[in-house]
């Protein structure tokens, strides 16, 4: 008892040892007084820096074994003061978590059931945070699910938000998340407030990670929105800040949209397509751009030409501000040909003009082609020559579509010009283009004007689409007839120097016109 008065809490350990070894009996044991004055002494100033952890410990199993009441208030020290920041809760290799456990055990021990707890919620708290930052999830969650569903205690939010990072960090513990969270909905608090402090965007985060690990986009979604109500978070949201509260954070958010796009666009579903697409930038996520062109692609299937517009100057102004690459040129033509199908002549324009702004491009043979298609409804045919004439001016040359839209002009309702169909075909056959029977059927059509004269046109035409015929059948009948011939003879290969392809080349070229 003296050197417990005067804090000398080592030299009393030891005469409380020898006391018990040497003098006490189990019809006299030690008094609680000297048990609690040297307590007392070990718990001063933190336990001693958690030097004296384990001759408290020590006390507290020995007063747990002869049912000695122990003060709430020392108890509550002597726990909370063994739990350290190093590993396995240690300070400075002294105390730690199993340290503190056991001493939990023998107070836990001395409480009759149904009776108010001696520890509080601050010391289990303590302990649950200890235990998740060591890796042991498990061990942290059945202790905070005793905390919220027999004790009744409603811990403070660092405490869930401890162990859920702890389990969100391993794949086998993304369902423990989860458990978290409804042991936070249990204890009172709300998913869509918690969002205003840090600590409750840390265990929204922790929940939008394992959502992604479990491909749960519903659940990920159903956090971020959440979080996005919560209020007090300005001038941010409360669904930006979870999203970007870290890189893993980030990345599972970004894969959650991402997933929930693509099924979107798979159920053709453009509008949740588009909203989800709409909230990547507000929270701060930068769409890929395979996830760009999915929902232009969605939209344009559906023929939504404005919100296909739309989405796609919203892509480039991101892409202007560096956050998202810019839009190939066949994002344009989608768009493009789509506004065409719909008839929005002036949204054609302002996607053309704003396409050549941005990749300083006049386009590809594609979008000469939507612009040839736009001006053969028109039937403009000196606007289709001057736009044949632009592609070849931009290294482009023209192909069989590009022409037969030329020939389309030609045919329109009221405005045919067989003559002209007819020097398109030619034009084709300089630039060493082959017409088809789309090229030839409508180049016929431009002849239907009731004149002589288109009749003798027509008839030229109909004359030079036999002979193509008849070309293009005896050309399959010479393919079929080598390649029969060299499967027949398998040996053909070792008696002279040439392979199959080259064969089949020469003999192709040499037996057909250039």
């Amino acid at each position: 008892m003296q050197k417990s008065s005067i804090g000398h809490w080592k030299a009393a350990s030891r005469k409380l040892k020898k006391l018990q070894k040497n003098y006490s009996t189990s019809e006299r044991p030690v008094p609680r007084d000297a048990y609690l004055a040297v307590l007392e002494a070990c718990a001063a100033n933190r336990l001693n820096g958690a030097r004296a952890s384990e001759p408290a410990r020590k006390i507290i199993e020995d007063m747990a074994t002869f049912n000695y009441e122990i003060p709430q208030e020392l108890a509550n020290i002597c726990v909370v003061s063994s739990i350290g920041p190093g590993p396995g809760g240690t300070h400075d290799n002294c105390g730690g978590i199993d340290t503190a456990l056991a001493m939990v055990a023998a107070i836990e021990s001395t409480q009759e059931e149904g009776s108010e707890s001696i520890l509080t919620d601050a010391s289990y708290s303590k302990l649950v945070s200890a235990l998740a930052k060591d890796g042991a999830v498990e061990e942290a969650e059945l202790v905070l699910r005793s905390m919220v569903v027999e004790k009744l205690f409603t811990p403070a939010l660092d405490t869930f938000a401890d162990v859920a990072k702890a389990a969100a960090q391993w794949d086998g513990h993304a369902e423990d998340v989860l458990q978290v969270l409804t042991y936070a909905k249990a204890a009172g608090y709300e998913l869509d407030n918690i969002a205003a402090v840090e600590t409750g965007r840390e265990l929204l985060a922790s929940g939008v990670i394992a959502a992604e690990k479990m491909d749960n986009l519903a659940l990920g979604l159903r956090l971020l929105t959440a979080a996005s109500k919560a209020e007090g978070c300005a001038p941010d949201t409360g669904d930006d800040l979870v999203a970007s509260s870290s890189s893993a954070a980030q990345r599972a958010s970004t894969l959650i949209h991402k997933r929930a796009i693509g099924k979107a666009c798979d159920d053709n579903n453009w509008k949740l397509a588009v909203k989800l697409l709409e909230l990547m930038p507000k929270r701060s996520l930068s769409p890929a751009t395979s996830v760009w062109r999915r929902v232009l692609a969605t939209c344009c299937k559906n023929e939504k030409s404005r919100k296909a517009t739309a989405i796609l100057l919203d892509w480039i102004t991101l892409a202007g501000e560096g956050k998202a690459e810019k839009p190939p040129v066949s994002a344009f033509n989608t768009v493009v040909n789509t506004c065409e199908v719909c008839g929005e002549e002036e949204l054609t324009v302002k996607v053309l003009d704003v396409m050549r702004d941005t990749l300083e491009s006049e386009g590809n043979i594609v979008t000469f082609n939507i612009a040839l298609k736009r001006l053969a409804k028109l039937g403009n045919t000196m606007g289709c020559e001057a736009i044949l004439i632009g592609m070849l001016k931009e290294g482009l040359e023209p192909n069989v579509v590009s022409y037969t839209t030329a020939v389309g002009a030609c045919a329109k309702e009221g405005m045919k010009n067989p003559a002209m169909a007819s020097t398109w075909l030619e034009r084709m056959r300089v630039r060493d283009v082959k017409p088809n029977f789309h090229t030839y059927n409508t180049a016929l059509a431009a002849c239907l004007d009731g004149k002589l004269e288109s009749t003798f046109i027509a008839s030229k035409i109909a004359t030079e689409m036999i002979e193509d015929a008849e070309y293009e059948i005896a050309c399959g009948l010479k393919v079929r007839y080598m390649y029969l011939h060299i499967r027949d003879y398998s040996s053909f290969n070792e008696q002279c120097s040439l392979n199959q392809h080259t064969f089949f080349y020469l003999y192709f070229k040499g037996s057909c016109r250039p």
